[in-house]
């Protein structure tokens, strides 16, 4: 069926709103905008179902979210037949959530399963939490995230509280192809199968949280550390304050301008705390108020970015790597000075995440292991140890982290907590959190990671992203940056090429468009297409020996250079 076909599809049936089919006939006097609204379906990417809003398969709306919801009704019942099916529903602060959050639970109760629905917007994490305590077979969380205000999505989870992977994601998105209308949705709710969550979930959730404390505020001190918080219009505001002050943190100032929620986003150009100009407005209230740390999480609160003050006593930025570093190296140590440490422990990063935290396990004979990127992989690595081994902690140099395992997705409001703890136990010790950097680059090498992110907008976009890596499969490069390519990994078909031997080793993983290749003096690049943007992102990482702390700048500069000239050679490919 072709683009225009769908389209007629759509406006043939009887389910379809007036305000919808103008919207459509006014799409069809934009031949690009119409075509890329219809030629394909949102499929479930890392980051499950995200697009634009508006009108089309291949956008974000009431239709798109019915039928996703039909087809993810349809498995369930398929994957637990005889059972009353349960599922539990949030959303978060972004336009139209409500709406969409409103169908996706009479499309639930019309197909017979029993709904638990928040009353009002809730982070991520605490969907993931109420999963698993309500014993659900699934959930659904409306949110895009960090995308821009455009932009909207449906995160479906399993019985385990994470988020769908293989093959169960591939069943969903079959049945809902197997739906040909939208008259196939069922629309007509049972009011009787909807119910409205009090706050008891909330309550469980932060005194979970309070159980993850490794320091009480009276040893670290921590109810005098100032901390400024911008939840930048989303749900953080909601449960982050009350998690710092579960830990025992007393002087906490909101950013009152970014902390009614908004789907609009009206101070921030993206609601992504990635960006450092979401934080101008926290860093000047931390300034004004000579606070000790800024936190700041994205519109559903899983992922978190900070700032800190540097030696100089000057806030700075840090990044997803060196957070995850620095949190990995504070759990490590806690566990092992109260007796933790049994000898059945692990964390777990993605594959695109610093090398540092690797090395950082070992010195504490801790396994380290890798992911795909998506938290659904470190939640699947928890779900398939948690009989025999003990999760400590995990993250993602996407500012997504977690700690313990009664969430199954990254939990920025848990992490606000564990990182307000960190700051508190580095600054008893007369430390800034770039004190401890400086101390882990000295113990255990610098580690400098770098990303670029190229995008391809569209149907012709998304074309020329699988050339790309067709392209460096078929004539992967010899050499990057005059270095030879020792080891080329790829996990669409799993293997692990050894160039000087031509020895092959396969992988065990699941199947991802992703490509690494890995230098003589061990640098790291890997290349994937983004499942949640149109975008190939290409990751960096190089590192080198920190003998003398007075080297630091020269040796930063210097694996900068090596970085932007592994990019130069690298782009030669494409």
């Amino acid at each position: 069926m072709n683009f225009e076909e769908k389209a007629q599809s759509w406006l043939n049936s009887n389910k379809l709103s007036d305000t919808a089919r103008q919207q459509i006939e006014l799409l069809k006097k934009d031949p690009v905008a119409f075509e890329d609204a219809f030629y394909k379906d949102l499929a479930f990417g890392t980051g499950g179902l995200r697009g634009l809003m508006g009108v089309g398969s291949n956008r974000i709306n009431e239709y798109t979210v019915a039928m996703a919801t039909q087809g993810f009704a349809n498995y369930l019942k398929e994957a637990f037949p005889n059972q009353q099916i349960k599922v539990a529903i949030a959303h978060d602060s972004r336009n139209n959530a409500e709406l969409y959050t409103r169908i996706t639970a009479e499309v639930f109760s019309a197909n017979d399963i029993l709904v638990y629905l928040f009353k009002e917007l809730r982070p991520t994490p605490t969907l993931s939490f109420a999963i698993r305590t309500l014993h659900c077979h699934g959930g659904v969380v409306l949110t895009a995230s960090h995308n821009p205000k455009e932009y909207n999505g449906y995160k479906a989870y399993w019985n385990d509280g994470a988020q769908l992977i293989a093959p169960h994601d591939d069943h969903v998105i079959n049945n809902v192809k197997l739906i040909k209308s939208i008259d196939e949705v069922k629309f007509d709710k049972k009011s009787e199968l909807i119910n409205y969550l009090d706050d008891t979930i909330d309550r469980q959730y932060l005194e979970m949280i309070a159980s993850l404390s490794l320091n009480s505020p009276k040893k670290n001190k921590a109810s005098k550390l100032k901390i400024v918080f911008s939840p930048i219009h989303g749900t953080g505001i909601t449960l982050v304050p009350s998690a710092l002050e579960k830990f025992g943190f007393e002087n906490i100032t909101l950013v009152s301008e970014q902390a009614q929620p908004d789907g609009n986003f009206p101070t921030v150009i993206y609601p992504n705390p990635e960006e450092a100009e979401a934080l101008e407005i926290a860093l000047k209230t931390a300034k004004l108020i000579d606070a000790d740390l800024v936190l700041a999480t994205d519109p559903d609160a899983d992922r978190v970015g900070i700032a800190a003050k540097n030696s100089d006593h000057e806030f700075k930025l840090l990044n997803g790597n060196q957070t995850a570093a620095l949190l990995m190296y504070y759990l490590l140590t806690q566990w092992k000075e109260n007796g933790q440490l049994k000898g059945r422990e692990y964390i777990v990063k993605t594959i695109v995440t610093t090398e540092l935290i690797s090395a950082i396990a070992a010195h504490f004979n801790v396994p380290c292991l890798d992911t795909l990127t998506g938290f659904k992989y470190i939640a699947e690595k928890i779900r398939l140890l948690e009989s025999t081994q003990t999760f400590i902690g995990g993250g993602e140099e996407s500012y997504g982290y977690l700690i313990g395992d009664k969430v199954r997705d990254k939990d920025a409001v848990m992490s606000c907590a564990m990182i307000a703890e960190l700051t508190a136990w580095a600054k008893g010790k007369n430390k800034t959190l770039f004190d401890l950097l400086l101390d882990l680059w000295m113990e255990f090498g610098l580690y400098q990671e770098g990303l670029i992110s190229i995008t391809k907008k569209g149907k012709t976009g998304a074309h020329e992203i699988q050339e790309i890596m067709k392209t460096l499969r078929n004539t992967p490069p010899i050499f990057l940056n005059d270095l030879r390519v020792t080891d080329i990994i790829d996990y669409s078909n799993l293997t692990h090429l050894e160039t000087k031997t031509k020895k092959t080793i396969p992988l065990d993983s699941h199947k991802s468009n992703v490509l690494q290749f890995i230098t003589e003096d061990g640098s790291r690049i890997s290349i994937r297409p983004s499942g949640t943007e149109p975008k190939i992102k290409i990751y960096f990482s190089v590192h080198s020996k920190l003998k003398k702390e007075s080297e630091l700048i020269e040796k930063k500069g210097q694996l900068d250079t090596r970085i932007s000239k592994l990019s130069e050679s690298l782009l030669k490919h494409f």
